[in-house]
């Protein structure tokens, strides 16, 4: 189960989540397939973010070039996709200049909550998921009606199913959640309170230009969905769930 699109394209061109998408793919080309495994490894303890360097005091290296670097393809195309999706809405409501700023801090606020859960951690940590968890958990303060089409695949069985993004978003951040409790302080390879620290920070700085808009007033002017037009899509081969009428 994961989302391949929304209804809402942006109103105007999002130039820094393309440029984004761009970087994250041309450094995975450059490096990830021109090194081999263990040369891999090393460059990842050098430029990902390594908690135990950080408290011995031996480098702050990493806590942003760690948001450009993946570890495989499923890696890389997981978080790109999400942020083509969702990042294109928040481009076009904070400006280009505004979101660029708002997915760096994110991205940084992501370390932080990694760094607290497992100070000690030799694992580098690598992925741009931290910063686009926060661009989700903007998306949900301020479209969290916009609908979003789910990809089930269950064995041979294929249903696209479009949901609200307050149930497919807000269901990602419990998994996070649930998964940072129970999982070992590594994560399992997953860094769960990254994704959590960059969701909640991605919230709490979208809350502003919300307010602004008129919080509760802006969900009933929009409809909880972005403030343009829905797009509609050729019909797909994968049978689509139809809405229910009320």
């Amino acid at each position: 189960m994961f989302p391949i699109r929304d209804h809402n394209p942006s109103g105007r061109w999002p130039f820094v989540t393309y440029v984004l998408i761009a970087a994250n793919v041309a450094v995975f080309a450059l490096f990830n397939l021109s090194m081999g495994e263990r040369e891999l490894a090393y460059f990842f303890y050098d430029w990902g973010f390594v908690p135990r360097f950080v408290t011995e005091g031996l480098s702050l290296q990493g806590i942003v070039t760690h948001m450009f670097l993946h570890g495989g393809w499923m890696h890389l195309l997981g978080n790109m996709l999400f942020l083509f999706i969702f990042g294109d809405n928040l481009e076009d409501e904070m400006g280009h200049a505004g979101f660029a700023l708002f997915y760096a801090l994110a991205g940084l606020a992501a370390v932080g909550l990694q760094y607290g859960a497992d100070p000690a951690s030799d694992i580098p940590m690598v992925g741009a998921s931290g910063a686009i968890a926060g661009v989700m958990g903007g998306y949900l303060l301020l479209f969290p009606k916009a609908r979003v089409d789910v990809l089930i695949i269950i064995v041979i069985f294929f249903r696209i199913v479009p949901i609200p993004a307050w149930l497919v978003l807000g269901l990602w951040f419990g998994l996070q959640l649930v998964n940072g409790a129970m999982a070992p302080l590594d994560g399992g390879g997953v860094a769960y309170w990254a994704h959590v620290g960059g969701f909640v920070a991605g919230a709490l700085m979208t809350l502003p230009i919300w307010l602004r808009r008129g919080g509760i007033g802006f969900w009933n002017r929009t409809h909880g969905a972005p403030p343009h037009p829905e797009a509609s899509y050729a019909r797909s081969r994968v049978p689509q769930v139809p809405r229910r009428p009320r």
